[in-house]
């Protein structure tokens, strides 16, 4: 199964979480969709996976699955717990 970014992705959130002191990489990216700690659908029916950040913080990664392809649309950084997870 092969995962792409979005230009989004690339050139968007990954420099704009920089700012932010956050480093996200292709590998965290892929790792969180390959293996989440938590997965859903959001409310606009799209793919959902976490993981883990640092003790207070998680990365979701928002994708769609087309064919055997996973493209990952947007990604965030966020507190745990913030949408509605026991992470």
């Amino acid at each position: 199964m092969k995962i792409v970014l979005t230009k989004h992705v690339t050139h968007e959130k990954i420099p704009a979480l920089e700012l932010f002191g956050w480093t996200i990489s292709r590998k965290k990216i892929e790792d969180t969709i390959r293996k989440p700690k938590w997965s859903g659908v959001n409310n606009k029916g799209q793919s959902t996976a976490m993981s883990l950040m640092d003790r207070r913080h998680i990365l979701l990664v928002v994708y769609r699955r087309e064919g055997d392809i996973i493209k990952a649309i947007t990604i965030y950084v966020t507190r745990r717990g913030r949408y509605g997870t026991s992470l």
